[in-house]
């Protein structure tokens, strides 16, 4: 029997067959390429005592079956064990070094290419968009792991073999830490030196959804363009409900908990009151660009006070990477154990990360903290726009991002203005709407 070994299946599918006295010989090129272990080669012996091996032929080794050839055959199977496990070793240090240095040691995950080149992980430009949108579409809430798959198959999202994402594996995705920066390797927490795809805080956010197994939007095609919003009757506090009767849209209240008086009220009417709703806070064009060059000016001086929190955040960075270093010390030194060490490493590299998505935002506003009221204005901007569009689809999601609370009471739609559009709606004066955000800038 010629043996042409490439794991241990094929070995046994042999032996098993040697066994049955289909065969009595082996042919195979060096012992090494017939047992690398101590169970295979031990196995090959006993069928050369027993009889049922009687002839085994290496071009490069030779060998007879007798006491002295057997011998130099159980030689030669250690010499093969030894050299497979310090090539395991020596595998293993590689691997404990790069996973030091901050780099990956195994396959890159979806989102992540393996470049040969530079030995490292690196971001996969096709497919790190999509996994992006994995997370984004997840902490939304607004879709089940079974919704993620058909929209990853929709994208053209597929994993290292080419095949669709299954949800085994989108739930592997969205529980994995690399995709942040951390790497957990053999039971240890290292911080990775590839550019992460996500936020920690996106990431908390996906876990937070994941345990509360959170449920998808129940709106997906709304049948009526004003239904939506979450308006309750301000009567009985049933939600409102719509009805088409002839030819026309009509509101009213489902009066599923009492016999409510409130009238029906057409859709004409409503999307007239979501129009003055809206039109309080839209700002036309010149309008807008006015209050972004003021803005501009102000930019500057409204940055000042967040200089020193910068300074302080890094400072405290080299104090948790001398923490870190000073933990490692005491573990080699038998301080502490392993399991101690470990702990208290994932602390300290969470508690790292955690300061430099900090220190990352505040950058961020030092260089533009005014960007969430230029969003503000551009949506006070829209609004405009939405009025003169008149799609109503488009106007009840201007009104649900500006307004809440919405209530139906005497066909009128009765609401309240979220902090920014409420400060708007009550400022004629666009000059002095800038007074409200120099000291706590909250917009939608």
């Amino acid at each position: 029997m010629t043996a042409k070994v490439s794991g241990r299946p094929i070995f046994n599918k042999m032996i098993a067959r040697i066994e049955k006295g289909e065969s009595q010989g082996i042919i195979a090129w060096h012992p090494d390429r017939l047992a690398r272990n101590s169970i295979d080669g031990g196995r090959v012996i006993y069928l050369l005592d027993t009889g049922h091996i009687k002839h085994l032929k290496f071009p490069t080794f030779w060998f007879e079956n007798t006491p002295q050839g057997k011998f130099m055959m159980q030689i030669a199977f250690g010499q093969s064990k030894y050299y497979i496990d310090n090539l395991s070793e020596n595998v293993k240090r590689g691997q404990r070094q790069k996973i030091r240095r901050g780099e990956w040691p195994g396959w890159a995950p979806i989102g992540y290419l393996n470049d040969k080149n530079l030995r490292k992980v690196v971001v996969d430009e096709t497919k790190a968009p999509l996994v992006r949108q994995l997370f984004e579409s997840y902490a939304t809430g607004n879709y089940t792991l079974a919704d993620l798959k058909k929209c990853s198959f929709r994208w053209g999202l597929t994993g290292r073999s080419g095949k669709t994402v299954v949800k085994a594996e989108l739930y592997r995705i969205l529980t994995r830490p690399f995709y942040y920066g951390l790497m957990k390797y053999i039971g240890e927490w290292h911080e990775g030196k590839h550019d992460p795809l996500i936020t920690k805080d996106l990431f908390d956010q996906v876990q937070k959804m994941l345990r509360r197994h959170g449920k998808p939007n129940k709106y997906h095609k709304l049948k009526f363009p004003l239904l939506g919003l979450g308006v309750v009757c301000a009567s009985c506090g049933c939600a409102v409900t719509a009805e088409r009767q002839k030819g026309h849209h009509y509101y009213h209240c489902t009066k599923r908990r009492v016999k409510c008086a409130e009238p029906f009220v057409r859709e004409e009417i409503l999307a007239d009151q979501m129009k003055a709703m809206v039109s309080k806070v839209a700002l036309p064009p010149e309008v807008a660009q006015k209050m972004l060059a003021i803005l501009a000016e102000d930019r500057d001086e409204s940055t000042r006070p967040l200089t020193h929190l910068k300074a302080e955040i890094s400072e405290k960075l080299p104090a948790i990477s001398a923490k870190i270093d000073r933990l490692l010390d005491a573990h080699l030194e038998g301080l502490i154990e392993k399991a101690e060490y470990q702990t208290k490493k994932e602390i300290l590299l969470k508690e790292k990360i955690d300061l430099g998505e900090k220190l990352s935002k505040l950058e961020k506003k030092v260089e533009g903290w005014f960007e969430p009221a230029r969003e503000f204005i551009l949506a006070a901007q829209e609004a405009h726009a939405v009025i003169s569009e008149g799609n109503l689809e488009s106007l009840r999601e201007k009104a649900k991002s500006i307004g809440s609370n919405f209530r139906l009471a005497t066909k009128t739609l009765h609401f309240d203005y979220t902090f920014a559009w409420r400060l708007l709606a009550a400022t004629p004066d666009f000059l002095n709407l800038r007074r409200g955000w120099d000291s706590n800038p909250r917009y939608p």
